[in-house]
């Protein structure tokens, strides 16, 4: 008769053993849960910045040309006469007759009562277009040798460089302000006594092109400069342990 109340013993520790084990496992879960969260408290927001000195690929000159006169038949051929100047420029400079288009005319006119005449303005916009940069900037220093020849430049008549090629630089100028971001957090870190951990999130900064140092202009971009440099800032948040 005594068999019932040994199982019966057996069975009642078998039950304190596993809400022990419960009670353990629980006290684990829920202080690895408090201490995950204290972990999530613990977080540092940087800055990371990456630069890179990059020489433009791509001239863009545009050549605005007038010419004025009473008679439209006698100001297109002059206007015809300075395109051929600045197509000759170019020529005896290496470049293509393809580099050189043309980039939009408008002509107009008014009577004017003063003289008793009309007045008839044609204007002309020619556009260089080369990835032989060096070439071009060669060329715009020259274009008073257009000027000495007769062609009348309005005010707009300016070279542009850009650069092209800036998706092919943008994961390693990613990574490299990443770096320059935890470098920071690092040095955060010590200073606190922690360390860092993972990303908790990430926002990418966008991409700027400059002028490099020594080549800034009064405007303050660095389009009229063939020398340029690309900037950009990420913003980090990290885990701190």
């Amino acid at each position: 008769m005594a068999l019932p109340a040994l199982t019966n013993r057996n069975t009642l520790l078998t039950a304190a053993v596993i809400l022990a084990v419960a009670i353990v496992l629980g006290g684990y879960l829920l202080g690895d849960g408090v201490r995950r969260a204290r972990m999530a408290d613990r977080a540092v927001t940087v800055r990371g910045l990456a630069e890179r000195d990059v020489t433009a690929d791509l001239a863009t000159w545009t050549l605005n040309l007038s010419a004025q006169g009473t008679e439209l038949p006698q100001v297109l051929s002059e206007m015809e006469r300075d395109t051929r100047a600045v197509q000759e420029f170019f020529r005896s400079r290496g470049f293509r007759p393809q580099d050189l288009t043309d980039a939009g005319v408008s002509v107009s006119s008014y009577y004017d009562s003063n003289r008793g005449e009309n007045t008839v303005t044609v204007r002309r916009r020619l556009q260089l277009r080369s990835n032989d940069v060096m070439r071009a900037r060669a060329a715009h220093g020259q274009q008073f040798e257009l000027v000495r020849s007769g062609v009348a430049l309005e005010e707009g008549s300016d070279m542009v460089y850009s650069f092209t090629r800036l998706n092919d630089i943008k994961p390693e100028m990613i990574a490299a302000a990443t770096q320059d971001a935890r470098r920071g957090a690092e040095r955060f870190a010590q200073n606190s006594g922690a360390g860092v951990g993972g990303i908790r999130s990430a926002t990418q900064g966008y991409f700027s092109i400059g002028a490099r140092a020594g080549n800034e202009t009064s405007e303050g971009t660095g389009s009229d400069s063939p020398f340029q440099k690309v900037r950009v800032v990420t913003t980090i948040e990290f885990y701190l342990d």
